[in-house]
């Protein structure tokens, strides 16, 4: 069967990203997305191509359209092995893939990568850049690379799990008897890195720092869920794998009354919109 899959390739600063569809049935089956790693854009380009052919059995016969997104896609001059190609924008790809992971038909979405985008996305419509803050991977990666001499998110989020927040943040229930979010004074957070201890480990600094980055993101995001007057905030981007997230944002759904959802392949939400542009058309 020729020409039935439409692949899509997110190419960033040190990671591509790979996935397909089946299109050869009304269902368009997702093939398994991969990474591969390589500071080289074009490098990374052609690695992900070969691997995600050859692990899904597929050969260039098989395969109908290529659509780029990401920082890297610049650096992609012509098409991929002479196949039909295109550039999707970023933001549409992160609109597209988010409400295809969460099945909404309307959020926020929220890609967590180097730093954070945020985007509207609704169905049948162009999503909505808004902006979003350069807190992200790279807050977490560089604060812990100059705090704790760490730089793999893995082992930095593995040493957070043993650490404890009392001993860096200040609450609410440390400056005021006050409860203005009644039943969470004690937990809320007045600043970050407020009140660091002396005695704060390496644990309860990688603690500090993964909290803050999540806490900053949810923040952001509620802000511009409140202006479209809705609830549904939608996760993706490699940092929302780590860990630390699932407890953080169900946290944030309690106290402001929000729903933010971590969906399966998360990691993977932009890569995935790039391959759905592609069905657009």
């Amino acid at each position: 069967m020729a020409e039935h899959v439409i692949i899509g390739i997110d190419i960033g600063g040190s990671t591509t990203k790979i996935v397909g569809f089946d299109t050869s049935s009304a269902e368009k089956t997702l093939i398994r997305p991969i990474l591969v790693r390589a500071t080289d854009p074009i490098t990374s380009i052609y690695g992900a191509f070969g691997k995600f052919l050859d692990q899904n059995g597929l050969t260039l016969g098989d395969v109908q359209k290529v659509m780029v997104t990401g920082a890297g896609s610049s650096y992609m001059s012509k098409p991929i092995y002479g196949l039909p190609s295109e550039k999707i924008a970023e933001f549409k790809s992160i609109g597209l893939g988010g409400l295809y992971l969460s099945g909404l038909d309307r959020a926020i979405i929220a890609s967590c990568g180097t730093g954070t985008a945020l985007v509207y996305a609704e169905e049948g419509m162009e999503p909505d850049y808004l902006g979003g803050t350069g807190v992200g991977g790279g807050t977490l990666v560089g604060l812990s690379k100059k705090m704790l001499n760490m730089d793999n998110v893995d082992h930095i989020a593995e040493l957070a799990k043993s650490g404890s927040l009392d001993r860096v943040d200040l609450k609410i229930k440390d400056i005021t008897k006050s409860d203005i979010v009644p039943g969470f004074s004690d937990i809320m957070t007045a600043s970050n890195f407020g009140q660091v201890s002396d005695l704060a480990t390496r644990a309860d600094i990688a603690c500090g720092i993964i909290n803050m980055v999540f806490e900053t993101i949810g923040m952001i995001s509620i802000f511009a869920a409140r202006n479209y007057k809705i609830r549904d905030v939608v996760l993706t981007g490699n940092l929302s794998q780590v860990p630390q997230a699932e407890t953080v944002f169900k946290t944030l759904n309690r106290m402001f009354d929000m729903n933010f959802i971590i969906p399966e392949n998360s990691a993977f939400g932009t890569v995935i919109g790039a391959a759905l542009a592609g069905m657009e058309a």
